[in-house]
């Protein structure tokens, strides 16, 4: 059986090329169409032409299904949104493999949307039935308190009137002049009218200012507020609300009151004037409230039943339909011969799936209950394949990495099977030190350990980077360790760990230690840099000389991997030109001046030499036929550098002129071979000759070749000076590290220590655990990331990589599961 894309671990080198891969054509019955295609969706290894691209999504042969899987999928959503409102979820236990039809399921599916919309638009009415009598109660139980407190007022102002008038008998007139003027008040005034009902407090007062103001001040408003939020019977949202009472008189004014109420939102209700009828009215309220209350409480227990009915079944149901949308997509991608009985697909597929497709294929006749069989024939095509990387969950990651620069032509060198190594090694070359890296390596275990369960859950955009990239961080922490111990850093403190140093100080006191220096007493401490070096007044020119070099030597190396990869490239597509031409002069011309420089460098180390680097290499230029005098490292030095220079030289014409004029000379050649064979060909082969060659050779332009190609020269020239510049990256990026560690090491936690008081100790240890997580931990792990990314994005990959290529994406139902309706 052929390994699964993601679960098998496959052997690095067969990321080295892609699969090979065949354009296969199909010929399927219609009556086993649909089951062929779902057998193939099952598999996940064939990839479907469209060979209906000229058609719209409503021409298609099966637009109707798709349109019905649609209507399905928004009956599904509709049913997971009214699921999550209630606070229920699908069921998570394994559906039952049941067959499903798609027409009874169709019919199943919309008498469960009709009954829940018919269920919703009930509890709606009777959600606002009670809302509007809780309204309704507050306005009877607020308003009968305005109404009760100004009827207690009156009947003690009538009182205070009455004892006034039988109290004294200072004024013999003024009795009978009240009680004259109180029989001829209701004569003379006429009746007040109220209306009353609830605003929203928000709006309280710009509604008072509006009444005021519309009715010129002839109204008296009163206002009590209602102590909890209520629904509002309109939007159904909790809203704090004020119940008023406008009293006014005027049918003119009623009119003007009641467009300030609609125009502020504000809903009015009917209040009894009699204390005996709003007695009456709240009983009656509060009874038809507790009714409405029972009568809701059972719909929505009803309708939670038929949710949780439903959720036993969703996520089966969502399966199916997903499923089945995707295979008729599909079949919509194929042609259909005039007779409507046969459905043709061209497909790529993996050379190894051949024997699996075959077999899926015949399964799918079986099951249909086919007569005739589905024709599988590979055809031949000039046709660029896809790329296909067999990774799993280990390679993957790095994968990605190099096909977020490009995906690789077909079959091409893989830059991803050396990345699994180069790019964490590159990142922690920039990031050594090996207690940083355990700290990267712990985080990282983590995410590893409880990769099924985060897997499974919806992570953040940091956090799924993250998750997505564990296995890259793991390396990064390993080689960090790695690197971290050769820099003998452990948050900046060296540590004995493979031995005693090497040197010791001049004298029992060691006062001259970081002024005079130190003495070698010792042999060369075994493993790394050795720890007397940190501290001493050597310390930054020994590590600079060191990692600039160092990173020289790494750039210069990987440089070479990318050229020695174009000639396994140009090997493998059976291109002599760029073996002769390209390859041969590059390799000459960068290790001419650069690998010569890192042989100086690896003499300097093994010699102990004082020469000045510098000065040889610049001198090689200005004057190479000077003698070197205490710069030469090695016998013939001179001599071998004019030699290298020369070829320099030479290597610049040689990558320039031969390959153009060669591939003219080529296509000139093609076109005469062509009218010699064209003399004994029939006409019509002639016809087809003679469009070849003149498609051919308005195809071919020399010029275009030409400066392509002095393009690429003066590139590759000039690249190969700055890309050896840019590889310097490694050491400043190296030195910046180590040197804020040491700041904060030294000026935050050590200084904390010398206080010797708890407290200062505590908070300086906070402070150096926030900036070491937050600037080494975390901008410094992104920055190396980043820089890493680029050394082999632009100094490597475009030694080699064409990456042009477009990824293999197969049909396959393992992947709908990620994907969003």
């Amino acid at each position: 059986m052929a390994r699964n894309r993601n679960s098998s671990f496959c052997a690095p080198m067969e990321l080295f090329r892609s699969e090979e891969m065949n354009l296969v054509q199909l010929i399927i019955p219609v009556e086993s169409a649909h089951a062929s295609i779902s057998f193939l969706g099952e598999l996940g290894l064939v990839q479907f032409k469209d060979l209906n691209a000229d058609k719209s999504p409503f021409q298609r042969t099966y637009a109707n299904q798709v349109k019905r899987c649609g209507e399905m999928a928004r009956k599904l959503r509709f049913f997971r949104d009214q699921m999550n409102k209630a606070g229920l979820s699908p069921s998570t236990m394994p559906a039952s493999h049941q067959d499903i039809e798609m027409d009874d399921l169709e019919v199943k599916l919309g008498e469960l949307e009709a009954e829940l919309l018919e269920m919703n638009a009930n509890g709606d009415k009777l959600q606002r039935s009670y809302s509007e009598l809780q309204e309704f109660k507050h306005v009877l139980q607020k308003a009968g308190a305005v109404f009760s407190s100004a009827r207690s007022d009156a009947a003690a102002h009538q009182r205070e009137i009455e004892d006034a008038s039988y109290g004294g008998e200072e004024s013999m007139d003024s009795p009978l002049l009240l009680e004259q003027e109180m029989l001829m008040e209701p004569l003379k005034q006429g009746r007040l009218g109220f209306i009353s009902g609830l605003v929203p407090k928000a709006r309280a007062i710009p509604f008072e200012r509006i009444l005021f103001r519309a009715t010129r001040g002839n109204m008296y408003l009163k206002q009590a507020a209602v102590e909890e939020p209520v629904i509002d019977p309109m939007s159904g949202e909790k809203v704090e609300k004020v119940v008023f009472v406008v009293f006014f008189s005027g049918e003119r004014a009623r009119t003007k009151i009641l467009k300030i109420c609609e125009a502020f939102g504000a809903n009015r209700y009917p209040f009894p004037e009699e204390f005996s009828k709003q007695r009456q009215m709240i009983v009656e309220v509060s009874r038809r409230l507790a009714e409405l209350q029972s009568t809701i409480d059972a719909g929505i227990r009803h309708r939670d039943n038929v949710l949780m009915t439903i959720g036993y079944q969703f996520e089966q149901w969502n399966l199916f339909v997903r499923k089945e949308k995707a295979v008729y997509h599909t079949l919509n991608m194929l042609s259909i011969d005039v007779a409507r009985t046969c459905l043709v697909a061209e497909c790529w597929c993996p050379a190894f799936a051949k024997a699996q497709i075959q077999d899926a294929l015949q399964r799918a006749t079986l099951d249909s209950n086919s007569q005739v069989g589905t024709i599988f024939h590979v055809l031949n095509t000039k046709e660029s394949p896809p790329t296909y990387f067999r990774t799993n969950k280990f390679t993957t990651a790095f994968q990605e990495i190099v096909d977020a620069y490009g995906v690789a032509k077909y079959q091409e060198a893989n830059p991803g099977v050396f990345t699994i190594v180069t790019f964490p090694f590159l990142f922690a070359v920039m990031f050594g030190d090996w207690g940083h890296g355990i700290c990267l390596l712990l985080c990282t275990l983590v995410l590893i350990f409880r990769e099924k369960k985060l897997g499974s859950q919806k992570l953040g955009d940091i956090m799924e980077m993250a998750f997505g990239g564990r296995y890259v961080i793991l390396m990064m922490a390993i080689f960090s360790i790695f690197t971290g111990l050769i820099y003998n850093e452990f948050f900046s403190v060296p540590f004995h760990i493979f031995g005693p140093s090497a040197y010791s100080c001049r004298d029992p006191s060691c006062r001259d230690a970081y002024s005079v220096g130190l003495v070698k007493v010792r042999e060369t401490y075994p493993f790394g840099v050795d720890p007397e070096w940190h501290g001493s007044r050597s310390e930054l020119p020994f590590l600079n000389s060191l990692k600039m070099k160092m990173s020289i030597l790494i750039g210069v190396a990987q440089m070479n991997l990318g050229i020695i990869l174009s000639f396994f490239n140009a090997k493998f597509f059976g291109n002599a030109l760029n073996i002769g031409y390209q390859f041969v002069p590059q390799i000459i011309f960068l290790n001419s001046l650069f690998g010569y420089l890192s042989l100086l460098i690896i003499i300097k180390w093994c010699t102990g030499s004082q020469a000045d680097l510098y000065h040889v290499m610049i001198y090689m230029f200005l004057s190479p036929t000077d003698e070197l005098g205490p710069n030469q490292l090695f016998w013939g030095q001179k001599t071998v550098q004019m030699v290298l220079l020369l070829l320099a030289l030479v290597a610049v014409p040689w990558m320039l002129l031969p390959k153009p004029l060669l591939l003219k000379r080529q296509h000139d050649q093609m076109l005469q071979g062509r009218a010699y064979h064209s003399l004994g060909s029939s006409e019509a082969d002639s016809f087809d000759m003679d469009h070849d060659v003149d498609t051919d050779h308005e195809e071919f332009e020399f010029s275009e070749i030409f400066v392509h190609q002095m393009i690429h020269t003066i590139e590759f020239v000039l690249g190969a000076v700055s890309n050896t510049a840019s590889y310097l990256r490694l050491w400043a990026l190296s030195l910046a590290h180590a040197e804020l560690s040491t700041v904060f090491y030294e000026k935050v936690l050590l200084l904390a220590w010398g206080f010797n008081n708890i407290i200062i100790l505590i908070v300086g240890f906070i402070v150096f655990a926030f900036a070491t997580i937050g600037v080494l931990l975390v901008m410094e792990t992104l920055s190396a990331f980043l820089h890493a990314l680029r050394l082999h994005w632009v100094e490597f990959q475009n030694k080699f990589y064409e990456g042009d290529g477009y990824k293999f994406e197969p049909f396959s139902f393992a992947l709908l599961s990620d994907q969003e309706d």
